[in-house]
């Protein structure tokens, strides 16, 4: 039977192994990084892990499985594994998460144990998943055009990819949850399977041959029998080290596009899973088109590398397009708050950016596949190799370009030294291997196309530029803020990208993530001064605190001017904000960086409550954006019962929530989460010209009790001096003016949060809220809706009669 009919229908397994293999990437990320954080250093531990198991599946796979078998069979029973291990994944995560966090620590010793709890977690499935395209080239026949069919699987598999990334990110996830997810996954690798083995069944398969290359077989015996080796390539190993390269700069531009693009657009999960389904569909394009071209190309190593020198001119186009033209589009988000508007100008923004270099670096692959192939070579070898090689440069242009970009401190110059190795590839590409790729006057032609390729490079990195401080202090809105702010730091570092402004009005401002993350301004001041005085004033003995994150670092500097406080530790997972950025605004943190008291822990806060085996009194957070992706595993229900573990008796928690920016549904969800661990917390609120404006949440595990009389006479005693003036700097002359920010129990509020979703780990539900109400500026009305159900706190507040008298009489104009 003619197998060569079949093809087409690998395509359609193709898509549906790589639509699983898309939705598993999600999902095991999102559940690795609840166990050991989501740090730079974590996700580039995850990133290699998964890459490296694809990498061994790539080059075991031809070594120990032998040609005899059908190679459909094979696939069918790598289908199988894959859906059997995703499902294991669900249950060994958490089992690896409690081992871990038993272990876990910082240095050599804790980065080791992240190995290998991603180790143990993602190599079994990645493994079988590396070996599927060795496993199923060995039914195509090893000639450019037999080997051209592998390219167009190769797309089918990034088609599919691209489906998977669409459907977890946009869809099973946000409606869904985690296993959900999953059990589609493997429903899929199971249908594949099925599909494979019945083709299998149905067709016919001799070891090493098609149907297409039976004539062959009578040569190749020979040459058996003469105990020949198969002829190879001339210069295959080149095609091997470019492949390589290619692979290192196409995950190394994407790390930094993606950078940028989430800077540009606002780092919302929703933006994540556009900018990688983007790139993927570049790659399927260019896979496509690759194989397409392999079939009839009489060189397809030099098609090869002509798209690795092409290549530097799309990093020169996208690096220019990111730093000096897009975030000065005349675009102004705000004008509409339906996020399918955004969503589709979003979609045109990262196309016209990401797409030219991702079509490029998928045809490089079904091309180098025909730059090696040679009659009589296993096909599994061959693609395996190549695989293996590109994944390889993969890992190190992932895990790189975050280091690089910190260590150079700059996206340019990382962008421009990809732009190098581009060149480079292409050059060795290029340079003549022999009669085959060689030719008359090869190497004349070959030294003016190198000339012309170095100065091209050279004038295209000029267009390459740094990131404007108006992009990293103001993101989307970049184009509307234009020329209204001066910027006396920018820096980029592992984890994110920050900037100190200072306004003509003598405000200053601290960028992160595309946006003012904290100020001088009044409002944000108080906010920041109140959670931190809250949270040290609550507990009867505040001796201990952590406050996650630094930011400006006036959280923290409220916190450490409290004179019971004894040890405040920091938890910041951005090294650049407590290095640099805290510095700028000393007058207002109290210098809180250099005050003896304190220490910092770089590190991801989830992780560093998960792994520190001490208790404290007192647990803040610096006012973090929960639309930003990983923000939501800050407050899940899980998490909050980590801090509750890790709180002393009596002690307290506080928590931000921000009304602007969000819909009623988020914060909805926001405080519905942290009253399901904390049913006795209260809200305090934080109004701006009488409009609300953001809350502070605070929870002790038993009912609280606020001694009005105890607070005040506290406040008067001389080492409460400096608390009472960061009081007075906010508007708060006494503690009665700040507890009349209260805005309601978690018993006054049970009606409006009657259909509110709690925030989990298996869902993370809260950045999917968030992410679709970036744009809204419902903050007063969420505000007035909530603060309508509030009632009398006769329990809450205890204390003198004319104390009781005076802030309900302050509760009025609240």
């Amino acid at each position: 039977m003619n197998s060569r009919r079949f093809l087409p229908l690998l395509l359609l397994l193709f898509i549906g192994s790589g639509c699983a293999a898309l939705i598993y990437e999600v999902v095991w990320f999102q559940l690795l990084q609840l166990v050991i954080g989501s740090s730079a250093i974590s996700l580039a531990v995850l990133l290699g892990t998964f890459m490296g198991g694809l990498c061994l599946g790539s080059l075991l796979l031809p070594r120990y499985i032998p040609a005899r078998h059908h190679p459909l069979a094979v696939y069918a029973l790598l289908e199988i594994g894959i859906g059997v291990i995703g499902f294991a994944v669900l249950v060994a995560i958490p089992l690896v998460g409690s081992a871990y966090a038993a272990w876990a620590g910082s240095g050599i010793l804790g980065l080791a144990l992240r190995g290998i709890a991603a180790g143990v977690c993602l190599l079994p499935p990645t493994v079988l998943m590396g070996a599927t395209l060795p496993a199923l080239s060995r039914w195509v026949e090893t000639t450019p055009r037999g080997v051209s069919w592998l390219g167009f699987f190769y797309a089918g598999n990034t088609a599919g990819a691209v489906l998977g990334a669409v459907l977890a990110g946009f869809y099973l996830l946000r409606v869904y949850d985690m296993p959900t997810a999953t059990y589609v996954a493997v429903l899929l690798n199971g249908s594949v399977a099925v599909l494979a083995y019945l083709v299998a069944r149905a067709t016919g398969h001799t070891a090493g041959l098609t149907d297409d290359d039976h004539a062959d077989a009578a040569t190749k015996v020979r040459a058996k029998e003469a105990g020949a080796t198969p002829p190879s390539v001339p210069g295959v190993r080149d095609v091997y080290i470019a492949i390589a390269l290619s692979g290192m700069t196409a995950l190394g531009a994407e790390v930094v596009w993606t950078r940028l693009l989430s800077l540009t657009f606002g780092g919302t999960t929703y933006t994540f899973s556009l900018i990688l389904a983007t790139f993927l569909l570049g790659l399927g394009i260019g896979s496509s088109a690759g194989a397409a071209v392999s079939r009839n190309a009489a060189n397809p190593r030099m098609v090869f590398g002509i798209c690795q020198a092409l290549l530097g001119a799309c990093i020169a186009w996208a690096g220019y397009m990111l730093t000096e033209s897009l975030p000065y589009w005349p675009i102004d988000p705000s004008i509409t708050s339906d996020p399918w508007y955004t969503f589709q100008l979003d979609v045109a923004r990262s196309l016209w950016v990401v797409l030219p270099g991702a079509i490029l670096w998928g045809a490089s692959f079904p091309l180098a596949l025909a730059a090696s192939v040679a009659p009589g070579r296993d096909p599994a070898r061959i693609v395996g190799g190549l695989f293996a090689a590109n994944t390889v440069g993969a890992i190190v242009g992932s895990l790189g370009a975050g280091a690089l970009v910190a260590w150079m401190g700059s996206s340019q110059h990382v962008q421009q030294t990809m732009m190098v190795i581009c060149a480079l590839s292409a050059l060795l590409v290029l340079q003549p291997a022999g009669d085959r790729v060689g030719g008359k006057h090869a190497h004349v032609k070959y030294a003016g196309a190198a000339v012309a390729i170095v100065v091209a490079g050279f004038l295209l990195a000029r267009a390459v530029g740094p990131i404007p401080g108006v992009l990293v202090g103001y993101g989307r809105f970049a184009a509307t803020r234009v020329g209204q702010a001066d910027y006396i730091y920018v820096g980029e570092g592992y984890n994110s990208s920050v900037a100190v402004s200072e306004l003509s009005n003598g405000v200053r401002n601290y960028h992160n993530a595309g946006k003012v993350q904290a100020s001088s301004e009044p409002q944000d001041m108080r906010l920041q001064r109140m959670l931190g005085h809250l949270t040290t004033l609550l507990p009867e003995s505040p001796k201990s605190v952590v406050v996650i994150g630094c930011g400006a670092g006036v959280t923290a500097g409220a916190v450490s001017v409290d004179p019971r406080v004894e040890r405040l530790t920091i938890a910041e997972i951005e090294p650049l904000v407590v290095r640099t950025v805290s510095a700028y605004f000393s007058e207002h943190n109290f210098d809180v960086v250099r005050n003896p008291k304190v220490r910092i822990r770089i590190d991801d806060a989830r992780h560093y409550l998960l792994t520190t085996g001490e208790s404290f009194d007192a647990i803040t957070s610096d006012p973090l954006d929960p639309w930003v992706k990983g923000a939501a595993m800050l407050y899940s229900k899980e998490f909050f019962e980590l801090v509750k573990r890790r709180l002393n008796p009596g002690g307290a928690v506080t928590l931000f929530v921000q009304l602007y920016e969000s819909s009623e549904e988020a914060v909805k969800s926001e405080i519905a989460t942290f009253f399901d661990v904390f049913p006795n917390g209260a809200v305090f609120a934080n109004t701006f010209e009488g409009a609300g404006y953001d809350l502070v949440l605070v929870g002790q595990a038993d009912p609280i009790r606020i001694n009005l009389d105890a607070w005040e006479e506290r406040l008067r005693l001389p080492e409460y001096a400096t608390v009472r003036l960061s009081l007075g700097q906010i508007g708060f002359s006494s503690a009665v003016e700040l507890l009349s920010t209260f805005s309601g129990q978690a018993r006054d509020l049970r009606g409006w949060l009657e259909n509110a979703q709690i925030t989990r780990d298996r869902n993370l539900r809260l950045q999917y809220l968030a992410g679709l109400g970036l744009n809204l500026r419902q903050g007063d009305y969420i505000y007035r809706n909530m603060v309508a159900y509030r009632q009398s706190p006769d329990e809450l507040f205890i204390g003198s009669p004319p104390l009781k008298a005076a802030l309900w009489e302050f509760m009025r104009y609240q």
